[in-house]
């Protein structure tokens, strides 16, 4: 078989590394004389929030800043602790049942920035994320800076799942050509992460905030879609030097968070195959060829390094690559097969 078919392989990680060299990053100890409201939405996360509140109050260089929390029908004792740990340094609201046509998150989160009315830039983050005192400050002027309406600072993600979560940094890095998707105006060219998402208000209202997304499973792409079809720009960065994402302690965890949100990645289920088996076809199937099978391993772990590299991820979890991908494509089948019997939950909620 000829050498030539590891060529596509070749091309994808050598965009992989131009993407790297690009990345936005935003600056260190800096300040903001914006207005910023940082919006937390909570559901039974006593276990976890302690660090991530801590570390909105120990902000700095922002001049104004609010920080307003949700506690959205929680039963562990959430909401007490917000007011243990914050005082009247934090607006704690209660959430109501999402309407009919509504998920619990854009619910919450639009909840949140209604109650935000007067901020000039809405700061949406999830409690497993817990940033560094100049976190928010960086972000704020990366946005200004960049011209976006949205900026996705890409969090540094630790806890279970090392053989499949350095793939969602290595996706779009592979896979997306990140200055094209800022100029781009077409809205399926878009990324974005959820645990940490830099907005301006009045671009998040003229996309019609999160009830534009308001039955979207993947809110955080949704939102990102809705603020191009509103004439906005979105733009990634790596946050990994500013914050950390715990999102999963377990991989019985992360099976089911991956499981909630897999089968509506894609599209459809074709588009799914054709992506699981894209993955398979470029990164497993040819180290079963005599002659290829060194070559394609290790380009494919060389992408893999350089994104982690660029993202501060273990530079040793990129060994694991092809395993990881054939991992990637069990989650996804998991995914569809519990979607069709109706098995998905979340947060109680059925998906």
């Amino acid at each position: 078989m000829s050498p030539l078919i590891l060529l596509p392989t070749a091309l994808l990680t050598a965009h992989t590394l131009v993407n790297a060299l690009l990345l936005r990053r935003p600056e260190r100890d800096t300040s903001t004389a914006e207005r910023v409201a940082v919006l937390l939405p909570l559901r039974d996360e006593a276990d976890r929030v302690t660090p991530c509140l801590r570390a909105l109050l120990a902000q700095r260089g922002v001049a104004n800043l609010t920080i307003h929390v949700l506690d959205d029908g929680s039963t562990d004792g959430t909401a007490d602790l917000v007011r243990e740990i914050g005082g009247d340094r934090i607006r704690l609201l209660t959430g109501t049942p999402p309407p009919d046509g509504w998920r619990g998150k854009p619910n919450a989160c639009q909840t949140l920035a209604d109650d935000a009315a007067d901020a000039d830039v809405l700061v949406f983050v999830d409690a497993d994320v817990i940033l560094e005192p100049d976190a928010i400050a960086g972000a704020v002027n990366l946005l200004r800076a960049t011209e976006v309406t949205l900026l996705s600072p890409y969090p540094k993600i630790v806890g279970a799942g090392r053989l499949v979560q350095p793939l969602l940094q290595w996706s779009w890095l592979t896979f997306l050509p990140l200055r094209g998707m800022e100029r781009s105006p077409r809205p399926s060219l878009a990324a974005a992460g959820g645990q940490w998402l830099v907005v301006d208000r009045a671009g998040y209202q003229r996309a019609g905030g999160h009830g534009a997304v308001r039955d979207d499973i993947l809110e955080d792409i949704g939102l990102a879609r809705a603020v191009k079809r509103s004439g906005g720009r979105i733009a990634l960065a790596d946050g990994s030097r500013l914050a950390v994402c715990r999102m999963y302690d377990s991989w019985r965890d992360l099976a089911d968070g991956y499981g909630k949100s897999l089968w509506a990645s894609f599209g459809s289920a074709a588009g799914a195959a054709c992506v699981v088996v894209l993955l398979l076809l470029l990164y497993v199937a040819p180290l079963l060829v005599p002659g290829l099978a060194l070559p394609a391993y290790l380009l494919g772990v060389l992408g893999r390094l350089i994104s982690a590299a660029a993202t501060g991820g273990r530079l040793l979890d990129a060994l694991a690559h092809p395993l990881s991908v054939v991992v990637f494509a069990g989650l996804v089948a998991r995914s569809f097969h519990r979607r069709r019997r109706r098995l998905l939950t979340w947060k109680g909620r059925p998906v």
